[in-house]
């Protein structure tokens, strides 16, 4: 089994991925780590990135996710994958894929992002996200609000994904 917890900055992918790769003994996948240098830089600026700044970062993500996929190791990765053409690069290399988009509002993504001091995307590049944003669609995944506490989002994804079949051990 393979799923891609995605969603804007300040969503929850990280925390909700690792609790859910936890609880299932999936290995974890951070999305954020196959950003290039220049990427990071830029995001630390304040300075969306475009198509192009992200396509080798997909390309980078999307290969290693390949090789988990040829050992038929399950896991649980992040990434924001914003746009429904992201997600298909993702799809196209790594057939089989669950994408789990969270969903939190405005305001709320705005404090989470205020309140962490540890990561490069700040406060400043939500507008831009939430532009570029494409909601999945039916065919794509599963939505969830991630608005509540960890262990209780991990749970109603564990249970769409069982309810959907989808869950492996």
């Amino acid at each position: 089994m393979m799923v891609v917890i995605c969603g804007v900055t300040g969503a929850g992918k990280t925390s909700i991925a690792l609790q859910l790769a936890y609880e299932l003994g999936w290995h974890y996948i951070e999305g954020d780590d196959y950003h290039p240098v220049v990427n990071i830089e830029k995001m630390r600026r304040g300075i969306p990135l475009s198509d192009a700044d992200r396509r080798p970062w997909l390309d980078a993500l999307a290969h290693d996710l390949t090789r988990f996929a040829k050992c038929r190791l399950s896991f649980v990765a992040t990434c924001s994958a914003l746009k429904r053409d992201y997600r298909d690069r993702l799809r196209s290399t790594v057939p089989g894929i669950v994408f789990i988009q969270l969903t939190v509002a405005p305001d709320m993504l705005r404090k989470r992002v205020e309140a962490r001091s540890n990561h490069f995307a700040g406060a400043n590049l939500i507008d831009s996200q939430l532009m570029t944003f494409e909601a999945l669609s039916a065919d794509e995944g599963l939505i969830i609000e991630a608005t509540g506490e960890i262990e209780d989002i991990v749970t109603v994804i564990r249970t769409k994904l069982n309810n959907e079949g989808m869950e492996a051990d």
